[in-house]
């Protein structure tokens, strides 16, 4: 299922879940479940549509690293629905983090491995 409809999904997911953010900054009852939504799309092209099959033991640890950012997004919904603190933001942060180191790293080292192929 690679292509224009992944795509598709990681874009709706991810402008869902920024909009689940700032409704959840305002304190919008519906927030958690917005994010959650968004979150789910976004994990699911993270986790599912977009894998790597190469033998690259760096890439292999970069995309469970990005796995890893993907299950904290969707964590980070859990938590906004669970407790009505902000602990959310610690998991937000370190998810974050993950998602975007991993969206430079795995192009940059992929780039490196066609280079020297």
């Amino acid at each position: 299922m690679k292509g224009k409809m992944t795509d598709w999904i990681a874009v709706a997911g991810a402008v869902v879940l920024f909009v689940g953010l700032v409704l959840q900054f305002v304190r919008n009852e519906w927030a958690p479940y917005i994010y959650l939504a968004g979150a789910v799309m976004f994990a699911y092209v993270q986790v599912v549509a977009s894998g790597y099959e190469g033998t690259d033991v760096v890439i292999r640890r970069l995309r469970r690293q990005q796995i890893l950012g993907a299950m904290m997004l969707v964590f980070t919904g859990v938590v906004m629905l669970l407790w009505k603190r902000n602990e959310w933001i610690v998991c937000l942060t370190v998810s974050a983090i993950l998602e975007l180191y991993t969206a430079f790293r795995i192009p940059q080292e992929e780039a490196k491995k066609k280079k020297d192929d």
